[in-house]
């Protein structure tokens, strides 16, 4: 008796055409997505929530709050891991659209927003036991 092959790695496959059809309607981080979308940034005092006119724009701040969400509910909390989860990880893909932000960014955004992380942090923690 022989034992399980996977398939041949050359084989051709046709994929879903989008990455949406990859997360499950129940997935967590479509609960992620709905729940920041409905925040106010400027409201939770987050610092950059308004962009300047000069300069290179920076990344939303909701996109790097849903992937530290992601990092808080799967117990990934080192920047260099959040940055490596965005270029691997499917559910992370589909939830930044494709965005990779590099690891000092995403660090900067915590140092910068600690009191306000806290806060979405305790609220969200609130909406999941319910």
């Amino acid at each position: 008796m022989g034992y399980i092959k996977g398939e041949e790695r050359t084989q051709s496959i046709l994929f879903p055409e989008t990455i949406d059809d990859y997360i499950g309607e129940d997935n967590s981080v479509r609960v992620i997505e709905e729940y920041v979308e409905q925040l106010d940034m400027r409201q939770l005092d987050f610092k950059k929530a308004s962009c300047c006119s000069t300069g290179r724009p920076p990344y939303n701040l909701k996109d790097l709050l849903k992937l530290y969400l992601y990092g808080y509910l799967n117990r990934v909390r080192s920047s260099r891991r959040l940055e490596h989860e965005a270029t691997r990880n499917i559910e992370v893909i589909w939830l930044l659209k494709k965005l990779k932000p590099d690891f000092k960014t995403i660090a900067d955004f915590r140092k910068d927003n600690k009191k306000a992380l806290k806060m979405v942090f305790r609220e969200f923690s609130k909406l999941c036991d319910q």
